[in-house]
C-alpha cells in the first residue's frame, strides 16, 4: 500500500452493510489492500430497501439503493467508513437473450469526503425462472441451476397474493413443498435465489467487483492526490480499418476527479487503433 492510502485508511474500522454474508468475500480484500478492520453492521436489515427473495420490491435505482444502504449502516453503527454492494439481474445490455449480473460496490468515507463506486457486469450467473406444470420440469430446473449448491425459491400467486418459499436444504424437502402447493391447486413458479449467501456465482461477482473497487481507490488523481480517479465517460468513434468512418467501438476513456474536477482523455484503452469492418455500420450495415 502506498503511503497516501496508508494515511487515509490504515487502522480504521470499516462497516460492511450486509445481512447476506457478503463479508466473506469483501472483508479479506479490504483488510489486505487498505489495512482496515472490517465488521458487519449489527441488526442491519438491507431487505427493507428491496429483497431478492421477492417479498419487498426495490423502489429506487441500484445506485441510489447502494448509497442509501451504505449510509444507513454507517449511521447505525457510528462509523465514518463503510462499504455496500447492490446487484441487478436481467438480460445483458448488448448480448441479447444472455442473463447478466450487474454488481455495484460503493465505499463511502465521511472523514475524507470520498465516495468511490465500482461496477462489474458479468454473464457468469444462473439467474433464471420457470413456471412449472409438473414435477419433472422442477427437477430439470434444479439440475440446470446447480441446486442445492445454489438456492432456489418457489412462488405462488394464484390466490392473488404472492407467497415465497425459500431456504430449502435438499431436493426431497423442496419437492415435498412443491407437491403440497400443487395439491392446493396453486400455480407454482421456481426461480433462482439471488441472495448472496445462497448463490455462490453471485458471491464471486461481488468479489470481482470489490477487486475493481480497490483498483479505483488506488487510482490517484495526478492533480490533487485524491483516490478514485476513474473513468467518467466512454467516447465511441474508433475508426473502421477499411473505410475510416467512426464506429460504435470505444475510442477513448475520459478520467475525471470528483474532488478537483481535473480530467484527462486516454486514447485507445482497448489497445486498438482501428476496428474490424464487420463492426462498422457502413461496411456491414
Amino acid at each position: 500500500m502506498n503511503s497516501l492510502l496508508n494515511n487515509l485508511f490504515a487502522g480504521r474500522d470499516l462497516v460492511i452493510a450486509t445481512k447476506h454474508k457478503k463479508e466473506s468475500v469483501i472483508a479479506p480484500i479490504l483488510e489486505k489492500e487498505l489495512g482496515v478492520t472490517c465488521f458487519v453492521a449489527k441488526n442491519f436489515d438491507s431487505d427493507k430497501l428491496g429483497a431478492f427473495s421477492g417479498e419487498i420490491e426495490r423502489t429506487k435505482s441500484a445506485i441510489e439503493t447502494v448509497k442509501e444502504k451504505c449510509l444507513l449502516a454507517m449511521e447505525a453503527n457510528n462509523c465514518d467508513l463503510g462499504i455496500a454492494s447492490e446487484g441487478s439481474f436481467g438480460p445483458h445490455p448488448t448480448l441479447f437473450f444472455v442473463p447478466a449480473d450487474d454488481e455495484l460496490v460503493i465505499l463511502i468515507d465521511k472523514k475524507n469526503e470520498l465516495e468511490i463506486i465500482a461496477r462489474k457486469l458479468s454473464t457468469e450467473t444462473n439467474f433464471s425462472h420457470k413456471e412449472l406444470t409438473n414435477q419433472a420440469e422442477l427437477q430439470e430446473f434444479l439440475i440446470e441451476v446447480d441446486f442445492p449448491a445454489h438456492g432456489v425459491l418457489l412462488k405462488t400467486n394464484s390466490t392473488g397474493k404472492s407467497r415465497v418459499y425459500k431456504d430449502f436444504e435438499n431436493t426431497n424437502q423442496l419437492i415435498h413443498i412443491y407437491n403440497e402447493l400443487v395439491d392446493k391447486a396453486e400455480l407454482v413458479t421456481v426461480e433462482t435465489d439471488m441472495r448472496a449467501m445462497r448463490n455462490p456465482k453471485r458471491m464471486k461477482v461481488i468479489e470481482q467487483a470489490t477487486h475493481l473497487l480497490i483498483k479505483q481507490i488506488k487510482s490517484i488523481c495526478p492533480s490533487c492526490d485524491t483516490p478514485g480517479f476513474s473513468v467518467a465517460e466512454i467516447k465511441k468513434g474508433l475508426p473502421c480499418e477499411s473505410c475510416g468512418l467512426p464506429t460504435n467501438s470505444t475510442l477513448s476513456h475520459i478520467y475525471s476527479c470528483k474532488s478537483c474536477n481535473y480530467s484527462v482523455e486516454k486514447m485507445h484503452p482497448n489497445k486498438q487503433k482501428t476496428e474490424e469492418p464487420m463492426y462498422c455500420n457502413y461496411c456491414n450495415p
